[in-house]
This record gives C-alpha cells, sequence and structure tokens, in this order.
C-alpha cells in the first residue's frame, strides 16, 4: 500500500433523519442537524451521541435495539441544541393521528383475532407516518438525506464537502440503507410474533407485549443487517423492494435547491465534528 492511499481519509458510515424542516445526520460518534429558520436562515448543531450499542454489537437481536435506541436517545439533544428543529411528528394533525391510531387499535384488537386481523393492525399502525409524509416538506427533506449522503458515499474523501454539493443533486432520492427497509420485516415478525403470543397465552400482559415488540425490532435490523451484506443476492434485493417502492411513491419526494442547501450544512457538520 503507498503512503497516499494510508493517508487517505476513511469514509463515514452516516444514517439520517428527516425533518419537516431539515435534516438530521448521525455519524460513527456524533450528530448533526441543520434546519431552516422561519427567516429563512440555516441553523446548525451537533453534539456527541450516547453509545448504546457498543456493549451489545455481538449479541444477535439486542445490537439492533440498542441501535434504535441510540438513534432515538439523540432526538432530545437535537431539539436542545436547536430548538428551531421540527421533529417529522411535530405537527397537529399527525398527533391527532396517533392517538387516533391508538384508539382504533385498541378497539379492533378486541373485535379481531388471527393472522388477518395482526396484519390490519400492523398496517394501521403506518397511518401517522403516511400522514406525516404527505403534508409539509418532511418528504422532500427525505430526499435530501438520500441524495446528500449518496453524494458523500460516491465522493472523494479528500474533499467530501465539494463531492456532496456536486453530486446531490443528480443522486437517486431511494437509498438502500433507508429505515423504510425495516417495515416489511418488522411488520412480518410484529405478525407472527402477537399471533404465536396469542396462541400461548389467552391474555397476553403489557410486559410481554412490549418484549414482543422489542424482540420484532431486533428480527427486523438484523434482516436489514443481512440485506445489506448481501446486497447483490436475490433474496436481498427482494427485501428491498417493498422500501424502495414505499420511498419512491410517497416516502420521499425531489426537493428544492434551497432544502438541498440544508442538507449541505447538515453533512459539513457531521464532517467537521467527526473529522
Amino acid at each position: 500500500m503507498s503512503t497516499t492511499e494510508a493517508q487517505q481519509p476513511e469514509r463515514l458510515r452516516l444514517g439520517g433523519m428527516a425533518l419537516r424542516n431539515g435534516l438530521l445526520v448521525h455519524g460513527p460518534t456524533h450528530w448533526s442537524v441543520a434546519a431552516r429558520r422561519p427567516d429563512g436562515t440555516i441553523g446548525v448543531a451537533s453534539g456527541r451521541k450516547p453509545q448504546l450499542r457498543r456493549a451489545a454489537s455481538d449479541v444477535p437481536l439486542v445490537r439492533g435495539i440498542a441501535a434504535i435506541g441510540e438513534a432515538m436517545a439523540v432526538i432530545p439533544l437535537v431539539k436542545r441544541g436547536l430548538p428551531e428543529a421540527q421533529l417529522p411528528f411535530q405537527n397537529p394533525a399527525v398527533l391527532g393521528a396517533m392517538g387516533a391510531t391508538m384508539l382504533t387499535g385498541a378497539l379492533l384488537r378486541r373485535r379481531i383475532s388471527g393472522p388477518g386481523g395482526e396484519a390490519a393492525l400492523a398496517l394501521l399502525g403506518l397511518a401517522p407516518s403516511l400522514i406525516a409524509l404527505r403534508g409539509g416538506d418532511l418528504a422532500a427533506y427525505h430526499g435530501v438525506e438520500h441524495k446528500a449522503i449518496a453524494a458523500y458515499e460516491g465522493s472523494d474523501p479528500d474533499d467530501a464537502v465539494a463531492g456532496v454539493t456536486a453530486g446531490a443533486r443528480d443522486a437517486s432520492k431511494e437509498h438502500d440503507r433507508c429505515g423504510s427497509h425495516l417495515m416489511a420485516p418488522l411488520m412480518v415478525a410484529t405478525v407472527a410474533g402477537n399471533t404465536l403470543l396469542r396462541r400461548m397465552v389467552e391474555k397476553p400482559t403489557q410486559a410481554q407485549g412490549i418484549a414482543l415488540q422489542l424482540a420484532s425490532v431486533g428480527v427486523a435490523v438484523e434482516v436489514f443487517s443481512w440485506a445489506e451484506k448481501h446486497a447483490s443476492s436475490g433474496a436481498a434485493r427482494a427485501l428491498r423492494r417493498p422500501g424502495h417502492e414505499l420511498q419512491r411513491v410517497i416516502g420521499t419526494r425531489e426537493p428544492t435547491d434551497a432544502q438541498l442547501e440544508v442538507g449541505y450544512a447538515a453533512l459539513a457538520e457531521i464532517l467537521r465534528v467527526e473529522g
């Protein structure tokens, strides 16, 4: 290996979450956020991530739960660092849909049973997310997330910021590591788990229900990771198909240049703090 190759900056593994007015980016050890303020300026903040998954990195199922928990633990830090950042569900209509979904689900659970009923309940649970994506700029910023990260992944590590600004517009608004790819395995695991639990226990307790949901999340993340490691296989492509279609039809929208500018700010900040 040449000296130049040895000194080449290592490409970071980045993830993200679209906001209603910006983008949150997860790096290996830090997070960054950029959001468009009401006055048109862009606010930027960053900080160190809580490290929850290191201790569980070799434990199947548990490592997936820890990864999701780590991502969720960042959210209050983001709001503290940049109060103007608007979370995906920070909207009266979406909050109302969440409440209605919970109430409807509780009523339906008393009336329906079996795999068909569990599948209907799982689909009902998607309603708040779909409502959030159909209103405002969330879907466009979801596109920003995918485009900016894809442009970074295809950029020259020696000048990644320039690579992002040059390549993001033409990058795909769908991405293979999008969280939408978790939905299909999560729904299957949830339906199968609930059906099995209700056959084993006449009246499952709340603790059993929570344990089942956590286990379903763990299974979904393991499937997601397997598909990423075997990306060229037919099985992995089939597993990603529902997520890609969800992104293409509902989950993402082509962003404006002003929205991409917010994404550039978030990427530049994560590269700065991780540097």
